[in-house]
């Protein structure tokens, strides 16, 4: 298992997601992405990510005025 790590601060929505979803897409089964985002929506537009492609969201939690959102490739 792998965790792959991408900067999204400073960027809204929707391209956090969009990016979040073309790099998930080449990780292998069990590996994790890593997002740090400014977007004060990212974590409802996570949620909502996870539940739509059935990829698990492992963590949401704020860290010096930014998110990082963990996710694994299902």
């Amino acid at each position: 298992m792998t965790t792959e790590k991408l900067d999204l601060k400073g960027l809204s929505c929707p391209l956090p997601v969009l990016r979040a979803n073309k790099a998930i897409k080449k990780l292998m089964p069990g590996d994790i992405l890593e997002l740090e985002v400014t977007d004060p929506a990212a974590q409802h537009d996570f949620e909502n990510f996870s539940k739509t492609t059935g990829n698990p969201l492992i963590s949401c939690e704020e860290i010096s005025g930014h998110f990082v959102i963990r996710l694994q490739k299902k």
